[in-house]
């Protein structure tokens, strides 16, 4: 299913329709933000390097909204939830690769690469006359999305100094995100309920012949230096397989339960990629990911943070739409506008974030966690089937403050002190850690709330307690202060 970016935040699938088992830098190139005479180049590359990203996050949610009409395809029973799943795992499977691959090919070149991927599968998607076409169509838009990651991180990590002209780049990041998961709910219902479910697809299109058009034109051409050895093909190979079967295993385990006989088989392959994987990678000549990553403290900690993230606050969004929408009586649509209010608290949020993570990293991710696990503590109380709309809402709110604290602060603690021409790399697993952790925590808390009473409560419950553990987590950042002009660290 896909999980990577339920909420980062927006809004997962509609539950109320698919059931819960179907929801959820050291460069080449050139250095932005010295000084004024950067300003415009430099603020223009920044919206533009986060309009594809916005794009994406909105088809997260136009498809699930139009999941129903595509039933309609001739999808067998149990079948549909591999239009969300295919993504996830062509996605989540090829992140750490395509992360590499922006390091040795160049960060345009696997921009360019990760958009046109999308738009294929988005032409295919849309004129798909079978399920296993349209599935097909996913895999490939998912493809597309792990090459557009890592390269758009790498973007902005190797073209802002590090620092605030970073922090404020990612934060920008953060809110286009954000309102790209919001509009995808809401266009995904209009356009399908004037024009149909294949609209959902061919929207894409022109948005990336757009894209296309101001990339061209803003985004550096950066030229690595030559390889130092050829390419970790079998490496790359197993990554991607254990990623994958990782994802599949958790896809599985969420929608027939842990004692699944495919989950525990997916599981099974995933270990022994994962040991093949490291056997290959120790005698590599140009490894995947080198040591050095290893005893990266920023990075160890970024990717952890991406993880809890994901298993925390990514999750809530399932629940509270499955709140909103069975408790409560909201339509998708309805629902979909709820999330407005959080949008509007995650704008505010990845704004203070960026302003946290240059005074300090570790500042900006402990009290963006801490305001998440003490507002869901409160909710976790309060919440229930005739909760006050000001009390639910300002909740909804201010936990998205939080999250967006957290959002910009988890991917700049991951970015720092890494040089430019590793960017991909870094970006690459950090989001792999994002992914991971999305499937993990809604496969864990879909099953630790399934006996509940009351779902919502308990898992309301469950997910500040991750929340707090990220704030736990994050309080191993290396203390440090983000100068523009002279970084320091303790």
């Amino acid at each position: 299913m896909e999980y990577r970016d339920v909420c980062v935040p927006g809004h997962p699938p509609d539950p109320a329709r698919h059931g819960p088992g179907h929801g959820p830098r050291r460069g080449h190139g050139r250095r932005l933000g010295r000084g004024n005479g950067h300003a415009s180049w430099r603020d223009a590359a920044r919206r533009r390097g986060a309009r594809p990203d916005a794009g994406r996050h909105r088809d997260y949610n136009i498809v699930f909204v139009a999941l129903p009409e595509i039933a309609e395809l001739g999808f067998r029973q149990g079948s549909l939830p591999w239009v969300i799943s295919a993504y996830a795992i062509a996605f989540g499977g090829l992140l750490l690769l395509c992360g590499r691959l922006v390091d040795r090919y160049g960060r345009r070149r696997l921009f360019m690469a990760g958009v046109a991927l999308f738009a294929l599968g988005s032409v295919l998607g849309g004129a798909a006359t079978s399920p296993a076409l349209l599935v097909i169509g996913r895999a490939v838009q998912g493809a597309g999305g792990a090459a557009l990651s890592p390269a758009i991180l790498a973007l902005l990590s190797a073209n802002f100094e590090e620092g605030p002209a970073r922090n404020r780049a990612l934060g920008i990041w953060g809110a286009a995100g954000s309102a790209g998961m919001v509009l995808g709910s809401i266009l995904g219902g209009v356009l399908t309920q004037a024009l149909g479910w294949r609209a959902v697809f061919f929207v894409n299109v022109p948005l990336v012949v757009l894209v296309v058009a101001l990339a061209w034109r803003s985004v550096p051409l950066d030229r690595p230096e030559a390889p130092a050895g050829p390419l970790d093909v079998k490496g790359g190979v197993l990554a991607t397989a254990a990623a994958a079967l990782t994802v599949m295993e958790l896809t599985f385990a969420t929608e027939d339960g842990w004692s699944s006989r495919a989950a525990w088989v997916c599981l099974g392959l995933a270990a022994l990629a994962v040991a093949a994987c490291v056997g290959v990678e120790s005698r590599a000549a140009a490894p995947l990911f080198r040591k050095e990553h290893l005893g990266n403290r920023h990075l160890a900690v970024g990717t952890a943070s991406t993880f809890l993230f994901m298993a925390g606050f990514g999750a809530l969004a399932y629940f509270v739409t499955i709140y909103l929408q069975d408790t409560r009586g909201l339509s998708a649509l309805s629902t979909g506008l709820v999330f407005v209010v959080p949008c509007a608290g995650v704008l505010i949020g990845t704004h203070v974030g960026g302003r946290l993570a240059t005074r300090s990293l570790r500042v900006a991710l402990v009290s963006g966690n801490l305001v998440g696990a003490v507002v869901l503590t409160v909710l976790a109380v309060a919440i229930g089937a005739e909760t006050g709309w000001a009390v639910l809402l300002t909740a909804l709110f201010l936990l998205s403050v939080g999250q967006g604290v957290v959002f910009t602060a988890m991917f700049a603690t991951a970015a720092t002190g890494s040089a430019d021409d590793e960017q991909g790399t870094v970006g690459g697993i950090a989001t792999t850690g994002q992914q991971l952790g999305g499937a993990v925590g809604l496969a864990v808390l879909v099953t630790l709330t399934a006996g509940s009473g009351d779902t919502t409560r308990a898992a309301v419950g469950w997910i500040a307690a991750i929340v707090a553990a990220g704030a736990a987590t994050a309080l191993l950042v290396p203390r440090t202060r983000q100068d523009p002009a002279a970084p320091a660290r303790d």
